[in-house]
């Protein structure tokens, strides 16, 4: 009977060591910030929010038959600087590489990386001549087997390729282009927030019904892949902002500063988001990346990632286009 005793105190005690915290506690926040020293957690989501945490960092599947893919060729043998950010390597393009979208209540990051890249890439390679934003709205409701439930990251730019997407920009600013984003944001406008959002139907009409729809249509090359850090590294260099997908932990939802690593918590789900650079700070080597969650979220709404490791896949799936100036 004694043995029994103390096998049940020690499983009791036990289990209340490990017990399970809510992702969004003050205690959860708490421990990740005793467990490391690279960043710091604080409260981005109300403790109620959780399911809204799950919709936004489940968003990306990743790539869609890879291994129909052929990675792209890079000369391997070009001098990488220790730092780099796109928005100092092309300062006539600043303010539409650090555009800071916000997809709201729907898991459209896929898009919206893709939406932001091919908009910094379309300013970059027309050497500031052409300042527009590719719709986020076109491409989560008019792309194949994609939505407000997720999609594919190389789906986007495939499309870009053969179908084109057209010019758009933030919830209800119809200056922006032909097709502005179809949900506010939730900070600003709850009342007009719901639980579940459903796709809206693919529309070739504009916001302004006096503006057509194949007058504002871009068009990129065939899209390209990098495998690793040294490919992505050149890729952003040579030509601008990448999409990649990463997979999400339940520690990544309270990030307010520093390098991330998962350090806390169990896998949430795929999230696509655009990388800009990289940099080392403390000797610690980190990425420069854009989120798509407002510039209330992180670091203005970027964050830094730590590189060279494929932390959460961060260096597996990047994928981008130039922009076919042929064609618009």
């Amino acid at each position: 009977m004694t043995r029994v005793v103390v096998c049940l105190l020690a499983f009791a005690a036990a289990a209340s060591a490990g017990k399970l915290l809510h992702p969004l506690s003050d205690e959860f926040i708490a421990k990740i910030n005793s467990k490391q020293s690279t960043w710091i957690a604080g409260r981005n989501f109300g403790a109620d929010e959780y399911d809204l945490f799950k919709q936004l960092a489940s968003g990306s599947k990743g790539i869609k038959n890879p291994e129909q893919l052929i990675a792209t060729a890079y000369d391997e043998d070009v001098d990488i600087p220790e730092a780099f950010d796109s928005r100092e390597a092309w300062p006539k393009c600043a303010d539409i590489i650090g555009l800071i979208r916000d997809q709201s209540r729907c898991g459209a990051c896929w898009a919206f990386a893709a939406a932001e890249a091919m908009s910094d890439r379309i300013c970059i390679h027309s050497n500031g001549e052409r300042k527009l934003l590719v719709s986020s709205q076109d491409i989560t409701t008019c792309t194949f087997l994609s939505g407000c439930d997720g999609g594919y990251v190389n789906l986007p730019w495939g499309q870009w390729n053969t179908n084109g997407y057209v010019t758009g920009g933030l919830y209800n600013n119809t200056e922006q282009g032909c097709k502005s984003y179809f949900l506010p944001n939730c900070e600003d406008h709850p009342n007009q927030c719901t639980d579940y959002v459903d796709t809206p139907s693919c529309s070739d009409v504009c916001d302004d019904p006096s503006v057509t729809y194949r007058s504002q249509l871009t068009y990129g090359q065939i899209p390209t892949y990098a495998r690793n850090e040294k490919q992505i590294q050149l890729e952003v260099m040579q030509n601008g902002p990448v999409e990649t997908s990463l997979s999400v932990y339940m520690d990544f939802a309270s990030y307010k500063s520093g390098i991330y690593q998962h350090v806390l918590g169990e896998y949430e789900g795929g999230h696509a988001v655009k990388i800009i650079g990289w940099g080392v700070e403390n000797g610690i080597k980190y990425w420069t990346i854009a989120n798509s969650w407002n510039e209330r979220w992180g670091e203005d709404g970027f964050f830094r990632m730590l590189r060279g490791v494929n932390e959460c896949g961060i260096e597996s799936e990047a994928v981008s286009g130039l922009p076919d100036f042929t064609k618009f």
